[in-house]
């Protein structure tokens, strides 16, 4: 304990910030001239303003045609950053470190009434290494070149009915965006969890289509098609399908008023051999024996003053014909999380959040098991227009098996700079 409390005297500094916590674009407050927390309740977090920007092609509702495009405008840029100190134990092992890490770009804006872009690049970085898997160099570089996102919006084909996005972008039936939590360090496990029998992550942004909208009433649906492979070669001409329906009650978009409650679905094939195909020129190859996997949820975010609570139960099932760890039967699972997050002083300029994760494996997978236990504390500096300085403690309990029990402990801390 005197260890950490030292550590946390020393300052909120940090280890790594993962490119998939990228989402925060200081550039749209530059283009209004407001704080970022026009739209975030402390960045990166969407308040429920910010969601209905989003959701409207990044347009102030109501103001479609007279918004500054970019050609008008300053340059859309955006960057983020970490630096810090960690500390890493597992199996009584320690390692601790000061880090450097992750650049990410970011772009976005609108090109006409109701059209509108968003790009996040993450530059490929050898050095200075950044995490536990070794130094950064040529073969092992501490955070590859990624195009993260890039879409373009075509907003209000039918006014605030009908929205449709094209390209790479985090689809709609996550109900909690893993682009914008608080916790830097403590991914959503029931979204990064990898079934040993399918290359499908739920976290993944995807490429392909996807239809939005929303109705008087606090209804809110989402439907698209996609790869489903994050963005590497689809080799299935199958396209995986999914929708997410939401209900709000009260005013607010349930992110920081009104109480949401939702329901998502996803369904998809994966090709269990390639055998004998021939890639076409852009990489893809239409494989064999498809087999089919689904994950259904639900989920509610509910919110009280200063407190938001969020809720998901997912279930997902890969079919056996996918399922290497047994052949006999599917390769069914289930997890969640639980997150309560309070926001407070002025500006929000304070964030506490507490968060539970698990994921339940099949009897027959012993080292899946997953229980994480997470508390951060937050807290912003200065009144800066466009500018977000946030200083960040967090410390995570993990454990992973069920016969055999391996204990994790990570405490990081952190200065989150974006500008």
């Amino acid at each position: 304990m005197r260890r950490i409390i030292v550590m946390f005297t020393l300052g909120l500094l940090s280890w790594s910030l993962f490119s998939e916590t990228s989402n925060a674009i200081p550039a749209f407050a530059r283009k209004y001239g407001f704080n970022c927390n026009m739209c975030h309740s402390g960045y990166t977090r969407l308040n429920d303003f910010g969601q209905r920007y989003r959701d409207n092609g990044y347009q102030i509702p109501g103001q479609e045609g007279k918004e500054k495009t970019v050609f008008d405008s300053g340059p859309p840029i955006a960057l983020r950053t970490t630096t810090g100190f960690s500390s890493y134990t597992v199996d009584k092992n320690t390692s601790s470190s000061f880090n450097v890490t992750g650049l990410d770009l970011l772009a976005a804006g609108v090109f006409h009434k109701n059209v509108s872009f968003l790009m996040i690049y993450t530059p490929r970085i050898d050095e200075p290494a950044a995490d536990f898997s070794g130094a950064g160099n040529g073969t092992n570089p501490s955070q590859l070149g990624s195009l993260e996102s890039v879409s373009i919006v075509f907003s209000n084909i039918v006014q605030d009915v009908l929205n449709v996005r094209i390209g790479r972008f985090e689809p709609a039936y996550h109900p909690f965006s893993s682009k914008r939590k608080y916790a830097l360090f403590e991914p959503y496990e029931i979204y990064s969890f990898a079934t040993p029998t399918s290359t499908f992550l739920f976290d993944d942004n995807q490429i392909g289509i996807e239809a939005t909208g929303h109705f008087s009433g606090g209804f809110k649906y989402a439907a698209g098609a996609v790869n489903g492979n994050g963005a590497n070669p689809d080799n299935n001409n199958a396209k995986d399908l999914y929708a997410r329906v939401s209900q709000t009650i009260g005013k607010g978009d349930g992110q920081t008023a009104g109480q949401r409650i939702g329901l998502l679905g996803y369904y998809g094939w994966q090709p269990s051999t390639l055998a004998g195909k021939i890639p076409a020129p852009t990489g893809e190859a239409n494989g064999n024996a498809k087999g089919g996997f689904y994950r259904i949820g639900i989920d509610g975010s509910f919110n009280y003053d200063a407190f938001n609570l969020g809720l998901l139960y997912l279930a997902g099932s890969d079919a056996k014909l996918l399922n290497t760890v047994n052949l006999a039967e599917d390769y069914n699972f289930s997890g969640g999380l639980a997150e309560l997050n309070w926001a407070g002083l002025m500006n929000d300029r304070m964030i506490v959040s507490l968060m539970y994760n698990w994921v339940r494996p099949p009897s027959y997978d012993d080292i899946h098991n997953i229980d994480a236990y997470t508390a951060l504390v937050r807290y912003y500096l200065g009144d800066w227009s466009a500018v977000n300085v946030g200083l960040h403690a967090e410390y995570t309990y993990r454990q992973t098996g069920n016969t055999s029990i391996l204990d994790e402990h990570l405490v990081a801390l952190a200065v989150d700079f974006a500008f």
